[in-house]
């Protein structure tokens, strides 16, 4: 352990979330960049191979304040918890991550009389999320509360939770709840139904404004950037008559342009493009639609773009 932190004078921290739901996105996406490590047991600091980094596994909530403090340089977790810290003039925000996406929700029993977030005003709302919970409540006691009513102490109360939120209702703590949101199970397993969203949230890359490695941290980013990239396209190769090749090239117009080689047989040429991968199935009808052949997809591991 001593080792390990005499070793970090001379490399950039990077705050990754230890455990829950982004945990495992986060590590795939380290791997996919080429940054490598070993985690000991039991140790939630990991020295990268083939960088002068240093790897810190954090409670996700954590990471921000950690970050904006100068504690650690770079991190990763989700923007729902960068708003709850109130750290935003403190970072920047670099890469959204296109994972971990939610939605911070106002929920309440589906057998309730509540069927509007604005019954809710001047009951009890219970939530991990006390600061933009308290936010977006205060705005609707203003707007649904007279002066004298809030003076009166009759505006929303928040009580704070640390877990198993979806249970405050049915205990009878609370008359609704804020809490995050991704499928939908737990949600309506508990009996709860959603009437108002608070604000959206997917995984982020985030820097302290001023980190100690400024060339290292772009490289890092243009990495991650890169593995991004790669899991939204694939790379779209066929084969066109020329006399096609205008009407092709506007159903795979590519990032900038697709790449047009021509072929041994006369007035045919081969085309390279990069695609959603969400469309690719529909893109390849329309291809075939127009007389294209040998349609390939190939997988994009890593990419700049």
């Amino acid at each position: 352990m001593a080792d390990v932190i005499n070793s970090l004078s001379d490399r950039l921290l990077f705050g990754i979330p230890k455990k829950g739901r982004l945990h495992e996105h986060c590590l795939s996406l380290l791997s996919g960049a080429d940054i490598n490590f070993h985690r000991h047991n039991r140790l939630d600091i990991a020295l990268v191979q083939n960088l002068p980094i240093a790897l810190v596994f954090l409670p996700a909530a954590d990471i921000p304040k950690y970050v904006a403090d100068g504690n650690v340089d770079l991190g990763m977790t989700g923007q729902d918890m960068i708003l709850e810290s109130q750290v935003g003039d403190k970072i920047e925000q670099l890469l959204e991550l296109g994972f971990g996406k939610c939605k911070l929700e106002v929920q309440v029993p589906i057998k309730s009389n509540i069927k509007k977030v604005e019954d809710l005003v001047g009951k009890r709302i219970v939530t991990s999320f006390v600061v933009l919970a308290g936010d977006y409540f205060e705005e609707l006691d203003k707007k649904y509360l007279s002066d004298d009513q809030i003076k009166e102490g009759k505006k929303t109360k928040i009580e704070y939770v640390s877990g198993s939120v979806e249970a405050a209702c049915a205990l009878g703590l609370a008359d609704g709840i804020v809490d995050l949101v991704e499928s939908g199970e737990t949600m309506r397993a508990a009996g709860l139904q959603s009437i108002a969203t608070v604000c959206n949230s997917q995984a982020i890359l985030f820097r302290h404004k001023n980190p100690s490695n400024p060339s290292l941290v772009s490289k890092i980013t243009s990495r991650i950037r890169g593995v991004v990239a790669a899991q939204k396209y694939v790379l779209l190769n066929y084969n066109i008559h020329r006399n096609s090749l205008n009407e092709a090239t506007k159903i795979t117009p590519g990032r900038q342009a697709p790449t047009v080689s021509p072929l041994e047989k006369d007035g045919w040429v081969e085309v390279q493009s990069m695609v959603c991968k969400d469309n690719v199935a529909e893109i390849m009808d329309k291809l075939e639609e127009i007389g294209a052949k040998d349609i390939l997809i190939f997988k994009i591991n890593n990419c700049r773009v």
